[in-house]
């Protein structure tokens, strides 16, 4: 199945992050917070301005980007949890490098 997010929102895959305390000990992720941090996997062709223009979104497939704590809405697509959100929920791009 394949899901096409409409106007400006995004479709996001949480990261999974694995959390050792520093005795080594692995907390599963059922036991904190979920991961404020993912990668865009479907983005919808943009939002209409006023004029009817068309305003391209600024993410692409495949970043890693940031999101706020309650930021979007989780769906089941074939078992996996995703996020549905909108662009404006996206607080930044995650890059390597030094910043611009």
């Amino acid at each position: 199945m394949k899901l096409t997010p409409l106007h400006d929102r995004v479709v996001v895959r949480r990261m999974q992050r694995e959390r050792t305390t520093a005795a080594g000990i692995v907390i599963p992720e059922t036991a904190g917070e979920k991961p404020d941090e993912g990668e865009v996997i479907a983005i919808g062709p943009g939002r209409r301005l006023e004029d009817g223009r068309l305003c391209a979104p600024d993410v692409n497939v495949g970043d890693r980007v940031l999101f706020g704590k309650y930021a979007g809405t989780a769906v089941k697509i074939e078992g996996e949890e995703l996020l549905v959100m909108r662009e404006d929920d996206l607080l930044g791009v995650v890059t390597s490098g030094p910043a611009p």
